[in-house]
This record gives structure tokens, sequence and C-alpha cells, in this order.
């Protein structure tokens, strides 16, 4: 996996991965699956408001249209659904059908993170880290990083592992144990950051960085 891919980029794939597994928990068509999605969104349920955004958003059983997305996703958002509080995050993020840009990204991916949602945690915490919609607040962005990559987020992750490597801020076991989560998932920056760290750390180092790693790789592995 990059690490200097887009931030758009990135949550747009996320997106998109999260739209397929809504409209293809069915064995049913496109369409028909847009038409039970519709009525059942205007009745007002939640679950299909945010699911019409994604119809909406990727084509899915009809034509794109970002404004209709961001409208059913703020329709579900304002009801407290966290996937749909993400998903406007995303938009305000990417100026898709919505104005008002980054701070208002940071207010509804805020929401959704302090829902647990996985994907909000970690662009908050990237926002945090780059001032986008907000000033500038490594100790929040690790905060967030932090509850994303307890979660197994592998870029959260790695970017637990690059703070905990450098600057004031240097640990590294933390850095370590990150390092070698986000490996475990494929992420190459991740296995050479770890293995630049390893002639400067003692065994015992090691040994706890890679128990600690277990520990969380348990914890994510129960049901």
């Amino acid at each position: 996996m990059k690490t200097n891919h887009c931030f758009a980029y990135y949550i747009g794939i996320t997106a998109l991965l999260v739209s397929a597994l809504v409209l293809h928990a069915a064995d049913k068509p496109a369409g028909q699956d847009f038409k039970e999605i519709q009525a059942k969104a205007v009745k007002g349920e939640a679950a299909a408001q945010q699911a019409l955004g994604i119809c909406y958003a990727y084509g899915k059983g009809v034509a794109k249209n970002a404004v209709e997305a961001a409208k059913w996703y703020r329709k579900a958002a304002e009801q407290g659904n966290a996937d749909a509080q993400y998903s406007l995050g995303w938009c305000y993020q990417n100026s898709e059908g919505v104005a008002g840009g980054t701070i208002e990204a940071v207010k509804w991916y805020r929401k959704a993170a302090e829902q647990g949602n996985i994907l909000a945690q970690y662009s908050l915490g990237w926002c945090c880290q780059k001032g986008a919609g907000m000033a500038k607040d490594p100790v929040e962005a690790v905060k967030w990083y932090g509850k994303a990559a307890e979660q197994g987020h592998a870029d959260a992750q790695y970017s637990l592992a690059l703070y905990y490597s450098q600057g004031a801020a240097k640990n590294y076991v933390e850095a370590y144990k990150w390092a070698v989560l986000a490996g475990a998932q494929g992420y190459e920056d991740a296995r050479k950051l770890r293995d630049d760290m390893e002639p400067r750390m003692k065994p015992d180092q090691i040994t706890e960085a890679r128990r600690l790693a277990d520990a969380i790789k348990s914890h994510l592995s129960s049901p």
C-alpha cells in the first residue's frame, strides 16, 4: 500500500467498498434494490437514507447525482446515523454535491468518530494532523488515529508508527508495535519502517513491541 496517495482518493475508495457491501447484501438486481431502498428512505429509515445516498453517489440503480447523494446522507446523518455522518463529511471534504469545505467535514467526521466509525476516526485524525478545517493538533490526531488503529485501520496504524518513530514523541516500542500491525496487513512502508528501526532497538524492546502487537491482534480476531 502506498502512503503518498491523495486523501480524497483513499476516502473515496473506502466509501465505494462500503457501497458494495450495502448494495450486494442480497441477490437482487441493483434496480430492484434501489426501489426498495428508496421506498424505505422516503418513509424516514436512516439506514435506507444512507444507502440511497450511496446509490446516487455511485450510480447504483440510478444515475449518479452528487447533490441527491448528499441530500440523503444529510437526512440520515441528522438522525444520528454514523455511516451517513461520515459520508456527509466526505462530501464536504471533496466538494461533492455540497459547499462548505473542510470545516463542515470536520464537524460531521467528529460526530461519526464519536460513535466509533472507523473511517471517520481516521479521517478526523488526518484533519487534525494536517490542519484541514481546523488548527493543527497532533495530540488530537494521535487520539483519533489510535481509536481507528485499535479497530484495525492500517493507515491509522502506520500514521501512529511514523508519529512515534520521530520527534519529541519518539517511542520505538510504540512505533514498532504499530508498524508490525500495519505491515501484517500488507503495508510495505510500515514493514520498511519496522526494519529500519530494528538496528536502533534493544532485543527486549522488540520483544515487548511484538507482545503488544500480538495482544491487539488477539483482540481484533476475537468474536
